[in-house]
């Protein structure tokens, strides 16, 4: 038991990398898909296109709130500097969540529903940016002191963020194309099978990019990658990633359908994993000082014993029902499920 509690930060920190990996994947597929839906021919096709996620959108954007809840309570100081440094980009997050989410819901018995679908559209592309320029605010690096953020409310804003949230924008729509993939047929499926192989090299080069921005700036990557035993365990990841990456184009140019959106799946995990690996123990980059790190974010043992606890319970008991829901609503679209009246 001393061992599990000497360890509860990192059980914490797997924990929440878990649930953020499944938000990135499941609804990063549907903002990828809404923001495809722009791109549609007509009214019929984009109802088509979101009526491949209509049945379990809302329940992937709950993993974000899930998520939220989880930093607060494992790790708060973590939570209030981000939301300080991060504030206009959350900001516009939580905005596009609302928007995206209206929309949805009126363009099922509106007289209008393509301007409700364009407006869905819309939303999908804010959330996008935002959590792009957040990620690229936090791999950045924050001025923290003393555990309190003293940076600008715009430090976010810069060329490499911008680098980041195209990256994140390129990512979702290769994800979300691969997922129309899989689950529609005909002229949709024949144009996702082109988008989903411009947005995977466009991603590819990007992510390439971000980190070797991010092994530059942060030098004990670079000693991880080169110092023995630290390198079998790590650069294992970035070559695993390499590989979903070449299976992902295989399977494209075969014509596959579910093998893309796995690929994918794997370039996200295996990414976020070296990536994680390479920055720990650190948490929060700081560009003044040392970084903060994981232990030094973490609430007290008392309070991490007793989430973990209850979330012991609950995790399965969510996880059994997203898999019976995933199987129910299996297979492709084939009918418009969210009609319109007119365009």
């Amino acid at each position: 038991m001393g061992a599990i509690e000497s360890h509860l930060p990192e059980i914490w920190l797997a924990i929440i990398g878990f649930f953020l990996l499944y938000y990135a994947i499941s609804d990063g597929a549907d903002l990828g898909v809404g923001i495809l839906s722009l791109a549609a021919t007509d009214e019929r096709e984009r109802g088509l296109i979101m009526g491949s996620i209509g049945s379990i959108w809302h329940d992937n954007q709950t993993w974000l709130v899930l998520l939220g809840g989880m930093l607060f309570g494992a790790f708060p100081l973590f939570y209030g500097v981000l939301l300080s440094a991060l504030y206009v980009p959350i900001l516009c997050m939580i905005f596009g969540l609302v928007f995206r989410g209206v929309s949805f819901e009126f363009r099922e018995n509106s007289r209008h529903p393509a301007v409700w679908s364009r407006c869905f559209g819309v939303g999908s592309l804010i959330v996008t940016l935002s959590q792009g320029f957040a990620l690229g605010g936090l791999l950045g690096g924050l001025d923290v002191r003393e555990g309190v953020f003293k940076g600008s409310v715009l430090g976010w804003a810069n060329p490499f963020s911008c680098l980041v949230a195209l990256g994140v924008l390129c990512g979702y729509v290769m994800l979300g194309s691969n997922f129309l993939v899989f689950k529609t047929a005909g002229p949709i499926q024949a144009r996702s099978y082109r988008t989903s192989f411009a947005a995977s090299l466009m991603t590819l080069g990007i992510s390439i990019l971000v980190h070797l921005f991010t092994a530059a700036k942060y030098p004990q990557m670079v000693r991880k990658l080169t110092t023995l035993p630290e390198a079998y365990y790590i650069a294992v990841f970035p070559v695993l990633a390499a590989f979903c990456f070449v299976m992902l184009f295989v399977s494209l140019r075969r014509k596959r359908e579910l093998a893309p959106l796995l690929c994918n799946a794997g370039i996200i995990l295996f990414s976020f994993i070296g990536l994680s690996l390479g920055m720990y123990p650190d948490m929060i980059p700081n560009v003044v000082s040392s970084a903060v790190t994981v232990h030094a974010a973490a609430a007290s043992k008392d309070t991490l014993e007793f989430m973990l606890q209850v979330t012991s319970v609950l995790l399965p008991v969510i996880l059994v029902y997203t898999g019976y829901k995933h199987r129910i609503f299996q297979g492709k679209v084939t009918t418009e499920a969210y009609s319109g009246k007119d365009e």
